[in-house]
């Protein structure tokens, strides 16, 4: 038979809230020395916490439950479910996540999340996007991550994609880049945000692009849409004004871009510097020469997702920008 805190606190010669406290952090009054003696003897007994009675009694399991848009399909999921869980676990909290995909709508995705009893519900995206969610389940949502909420209601953290791509456009004309083009992701709202932040530092340094082209034939882009990036970079360095860097959409295409001026005979960085975006590190660290790329923030918003959902009050604004990291490697 289990230990149960009866046991203990019969052992103890104490009462069962006092066990309770000194187990699960309530609210009952006791010395160092009692609490210490009461662990000692749950560890004795091997006492484990029945998670259900306890969520029948305070309405909550200790978990955070996460409604996923394909993110687990992302190579990113990783990072943005070790930021959350690392948090989670430090409260002694467990994350559990369900997908949401196929004919699987949002609400059916939520309403089996809540049978689980969480403390609190995350939504996470698998690319920077907006999410339209239905007004009577925008209230279950504790914070969306990795998209924004397009009404505003759910506090969202997000990318900040146009200061990343001023960044790294700074960081190319530091280098001496002045004929910059940029090959980018279609129909994405990463990829608009990026074009702006890539435009406007430009202009700011009296420059215009070479070119914006979209890196695939599809109005979205898809790593599965057929790809443009080798008849716009043939076309680019035939151009008399050829480019001295391509910014990339992403690490995807950057690798694209490797192969296809390699086939015009450019050298990287000597002829043609290249700069990306997602650092994606077996993309990106195993290219010749490396790639120099900024690191999405994925791990940071899964912590301070979950610092917002524990907190008591979750104040500040409901969107919220998390800043990329410039990776500097040997490609510019």
């Amino acid at each position: 038979m289990a230990a149960s805190l009866s046991d203990i606190a019969e052992r103890a010669g104490v009462s069962i809230k006092t066990v309770s406290g000194a187990l699960h952090g309530g609210s009952a009054r006791m010395s160092d020395e009692t609490r210490a003696k009461i662990k000692e003897i749950a560890d004795e007994l091997g006492y484990v916490t029945n998670l259900a009675a306890r969520g029948v009694r305070q309405g909550w399991l200790p978990l955070i439950g996460v409604v996923a848009d394909e993110l687990i399909t992302s190579p990113f999921a990783t990072e943005i479910i070790r930021g959350l869980d690392g948090a989670a676990r430090s409260a002694e909290l467990a994350v559990f996540v369900m997908n949401l995909g196929g004919n699987r709508d949002v609400g059916s995705v939520l309403e089996e999340v809540r049978r689980f009893r969480p403390r609190a519900t995350a939504f996470a995206a698998m690319y920077h996007k907006t999410v339209a969610l239905p007004p009577e389940l925008a209230k279950n949502v504790g914070v969306m991550i990795n998209c924004r909420e397009v009404d505003g209601r759910v506090i969202s953290l997000v990318p900040d994609e146009e200061a990343a791509a001023a960044e790294m456009t700074r960081h190319l004309l530091a280098a001496g880049r002045r004929r910059v083009a940029f090959i980018n992701l279609p129909g994405l709202l990463a990829g608009d945000l990026r074009e702006q932040g890539f435009r406007s530092t430009l202009a700011e340094a009296g420059l215009a692009p070479v070119a914006v082209l979209p890196a695939v034939r599809r109005a979205i882009y898809s790593d599965r849409a057929p790809s443009l990036v080798l008849s716009h970079v043939t076309a680019l360095m035939q151009a008399a004004d050829r480019p001295d860097a391509i910014l990339c959409g992403n690490d995807r295409v950057a690798m694209e871009i490797y192969a296809a001026l390699r086939r015009v005979g450019a050298s990287i960085p000597d002829d043609v510097a290249v700069a990306s975006f997602d650092n994606q590190i077996e993309i990106a660290s195993r290219l010749d020469p490396p790639l120099t790329t900024m690191a999405l923030p994925h791990r940071a918003m899964g912590r301070l997702a979950a610092e917002i959902l524990l907190a008591e009050e979750a104040g500040g604004p409901m969107l919220r920008k998390l800043p990329f990291q410039l990776v500097e490697r040997s490609s510019v």
